[in-house]
């Protein structure tokens, strides 16, 4: 295979390579900065477009631009807006059938004069539906054909030789995920909405998990009456697997836990006798609890902040269950 430039790797110093890197990153970021002073109106308009369609934004580009256009089409979806990829191309050739007059198109190109997307203009404008324009040009014919254009021009690309799609493209979809992010706000998302996008991964666990979808509870709870014995206690610690059983008076309401480690000091303190003593001269009062409909999220706080291994699930002043910290571990919410 022949190439234009040669292979074998220059002899360049670590200083000069990372003086390289850090120009390239402060370019980037000198564009992003240059935007965001200059944020106006346009981006507001194309939020409020986002937010009010009720069919799905339309994201296409082409090239570099068409691989920006793919992440922002998930960005918008992924913050609860509809949205989908359409490949200029494809787009030509069929794919145009998938967009209806609800939606919004949103078409990135820096140059504004790519010929695959700018043929696809006439057919949003024949169903009625508006076009955003993201473009680094804004005389371009995308510009003009557009109902609002958010310009992403930049005066050089931050690549040592100036030419490949760098700043331009780093500015592109960070206006992408500041239109996403502002459409949003005005839809009102909650955490609790963004987790139903992502029920498979850790952070919709984390979001949408509760302590009653991980307690054990009924026969697999451990629960002692605080006239058992120690040694009665000890069963019901060991049985269950918690290392721990919740402590109750005769009307079921909770008044304490009695631990493993608890069980190790009382024996400690009292020798073997103690293992006839009552369970409520060795138990803890005042166990760390949490109500079942509490984030499981939230149970992880609380047994790293008190630094216990288990939580009894209390519900109108009666234990219903037990949270290890292993079963939430093992759940993949910590």
């Amino acid at each position: 295979m022949n190439l234009p430039y040669e292979r074998e790797e220059k002899n360049i110093s670590t200083e000069e390579l990372l003086s390289t890197g850090r120009d390239i990153l402060m370019k980037e970021a000198a564009a992003l900065e240059l935007s965001a002073k200059g944020i106006g109106e346009e981006m507001a308009r194309a939020a409020h477009l986002v937010s009010r369609c009720r069919g799905r934004v339309v994201v296409s580009g082409l090239g570099k631009s068409g691989h920006v256009g793919r992440k922002s089409a998930a960005t918008f979806a992924s913050l609860g807006v509809p949205a989908f990829f359409l490949h200029a191309t494809e787009g030509a050739h069929g794919d145009l059938g998938m967009v209806c007059r609800e939606d919004v198109g949103y078409f990135i190109s820096n140059s504004g004069e790519t010929r695959e997307l700018i043929a696809l203009i006439p057919y949003f404008k024949r169903l009625g539906a508006p076009i955003i324009a993201v473009t680094g040009n804004s005389e371009s014919t995308l510009a003009r054909e557009a109902d609002i254009v958010l310009s992403c021009h930049v005066d050089s690309e931050a690549d040592p030789l100036r030419l490949a799609p760098t700043a331009s493209t780093t500015l592109q979809m960070a206006v992408g995920d500041a239109v996403a992010g502002m459409a949003t706000l005005l839809l009102g998302l909650q955490k609790e909405d963004f987790a139903l996008f992502h029920p498979g991964g850790s952070l919709g666990k984390k979001l949408l998990l509760r302590v009653s979808d991980l307690m054990g509870s009924g026969d697999r709870m451990p629960v002692t009456n605080q006239r058992a014995k120690v040694r009665e206690a000890l069963f019901d610690i060991t049985s269950k697997g918690y290392g721990a059983t919740a402590v109750v008076d005769d009307g079921g309401l909770l008044v304490g836990v009695f631990t493993d480690g608890d069980l190790r000091r009382f024996i400690e303190k009292k020798g073997l006798e103690g293992l006839e003593l009552p369970v409520s001269q060795a138990m803890t009062t005042h166990p760390r609890v949490i109500g079942p409909e509490r984030l499981a999220v939230e149970a992880v706080r609380i047994v790293e902040e008190w630094e216990v291994s288990a939580l009894i699930v209390v519900e109108d002043g009666k234990p219903v269950g037990m949270v290890h910290i292993h079963e939430i571990l093992k759940a993949g919410v910590a």
